[in-house]
């Protein structure tokens, strides 16, 4: 039972099969049995977890469920979540209790899905592999010693652990993707604005955007369909008419379902850029390339010349906007205060040193320069002229080519410390995937095969992942061919040894 997806579950616990209370209490005994090996949660509230269970049990038994009703998930600790500690991963969060659901929250709770719930991540979301929370690193499932990436690593290796069925995430500049890729899940990245930020704490205000992390593309779009919406409560929620982002995935296309696609391919990703990816990621994601010429779809070489400046733009852009969203962390009114200080002053500078970790004060430190008086100018605005340009890059892209496609990240799963002391390594992690936050388009990462990682008895098969992305409001699409491309292959459906 729980390693069926989505869908079947749905169908399960509408027939009657299993209850949502029995459904639940099997991951919440997986959970106590695995989670000290891996870390992924930061907190599991059963009583909480079975009431709500309970009450998705009554709402089937009235014939009154939805497609994700009695279906537990694993919840972000990025999301407030009513009577949860929410943490973020931080010390300086360590203690609260938020008053209040996210909008993202408040839609699971509304579909009568279960809180599992709160995951591990890196502190704030700042991160490329679940090591900077202040509550441990993540050890991803398919190798414990390795890491399973950021900032939604604790979500994406409690799916592959099967210690939930499926899981929320965020990604502000590749942290749902590039965790998706290190444990062989499915994860999406939506447009900017598809799903709302309200009580979704912030990191990178412009950039940060939730969505859903799978097994598959169909879970991922009916996570999407309980997840998207306007909400009047978030000014960068977009008003648009609900749509079934399922829509797609039923039709039987034939043994050509792609005919007629056009798929990008970036001489950036598979020429001069990719001097550092892994050659055995590559091989991969060419592999799936003729998997995809062989669905019938039609590749086109396309550019995307100022993709190089994607990096140093994000990390100007990002830690300015930090700098100003963690301001709000002062010890006043909520989160961790110091236990000695003197006057106000040094009661906040004792509180924030002590609350953030050291990723976290390195970005503020950094956000508060570039935004400074005399360098505001020469970096920040910069900064936002080249994202302009990678946007309209993107733009001239789409007119070629319906979808592009190329690695998620250019390795596989690295082992925990090997990039820690190197905070510009870690940063090219999301070399691929950082662009797409820049210009607000929807991407997606799928699993594409097992790279060979190591010799003799230390070596490993360690999943990769290709990425997909799509024009704006483009998600339906963007599944569709990722699940054209999960129905010919099975690489999705591999679980991690050991956790059965």
């Amino acid at each position: 039972m729980i390693a069926r997806n989505l869908k079947t579950l749905s169908q399960a616990l509408a027939a009657r099969e299993i209850s949502s209370a029995e459904l639940t209490r099997l991951y919440l005994d997986r959970i106590a049995r695995h989670n000290p090996r891996i870390n992924a949660y930061i907190t599991v509230d059963p009583e909480k977890s079975l009431a709500q269970a309970e009450a998705a049990d009554q709402r089937l038994a009235a014939g009154a469920g939805a497609p994700l009703t009695g279906i537990p998930l694993a919840q972000k600790d990025i999301f407030c979540a009513r009577g949860w500690l929410t943490t973020c991963g931080s010390k300086m969060l360590g203690n609260f209790v938020s008053p209040y659901d996210a909008t993202v929250i408040a839609r699971f709770n509304a579909a009568g899905a279960v809180n599992l719930g709160k995951t591990n991540m890196d502190e704030f979301a700042m991160g490329s592999s679940n090591e900077t929370s202040f509550f441990g690193p993540v050890n991803n499932p398919w190798d414990t010693g390795r890491v399973p990436g950021g900032s939604s690593g604790g979500s994406a290796a409690a799916v592959a652990a099967l210690l939930a069925p499926a899981a929320t995430g965020t990604d502000t500049g590749g942290s749902i993707r590039q965790p998706a890729a290190l444990c062989n899940l499915t994860g999406l990245k939506p447009t900017y604005g598809v799903v709302s930020r309200y009580g979704m704490i912030a990191f990178a205000s412009s950039l940060d955007q939730a969505g859903p992390m799978g097994r598959c593309a169909e879970d991922c779009g009916m996570l999407l369909n309980a997840m998207a919406g306007f909400d009047e409560r978030d000014s960068t929620s977009l008003d648009r008419p609900a749509e079934d982002y399922c829509r797609d995935l039923a039709a039987n296309a034939g043994d050509k379902p792609l005919a007629g696609l056009k798929i990008g391919l970036p001489k950036e990703f598979f020429g001069d850029g990719c001097e550092g990816c892994d050659p055995e990621v590559m091989r991969l994601v060419e592999a799936a390339i003729d998997e995809y010429r062989r669905l019938g779809a039609e590749t086109v070489d396309i550019s995307l010349p100022n993709m190089r400046l994607s990096v140093p733009a994000y990390y100007v852009i990002a830690p300015a906007e930090a700098s100003s969203n963690l301001s709000r962390f002062d010890g006043v009114r909520y989160g961790y205060r110091a236990a000695e200080y003197g006057d106000l002053n040094d009661m906040y500078g004792k509180s924030r040193a002590q609350g953030f970790g050291a990723e976290v004060k390195r970005r503020i430190l950094i956000g508060t320069y570039v935004l400074s008086h005399g360098y505001y100018d020469a970096y920040y605005l910069q900064a936002q002229r080249i994202r302009r340009l990678i946007a309209n890059d993107f733009v001239a892209a789409f007119k070629q080519c319906d979808v592009i496609l190329g690695p998620t990240s250019p390795s596989t799963a690295f082992k925990l410390g090997e990039k820690a002391a190197d905070p510009v390594q870690m940063y090219l992690s999301d070399i691929y995937t950082i662009a797409v936050n820049l210009a607000g388009l929807p991407a997606m990462s799928v699993p594409c095969g097992f790279a060979h990682v190591g010799q003799g008895g230390g070596s490993v098969w360690l999943p990769a992942g290709l990425q997909l992305i799509g024009n704006y409001f483009a998600e339906a699409k963007l599944l569709d061919i990722a699940h054209r491309y999960q129905q010919a292959t099975d690489w999705h459906s591999r679980r991690a040894a050991g956790f059965d």
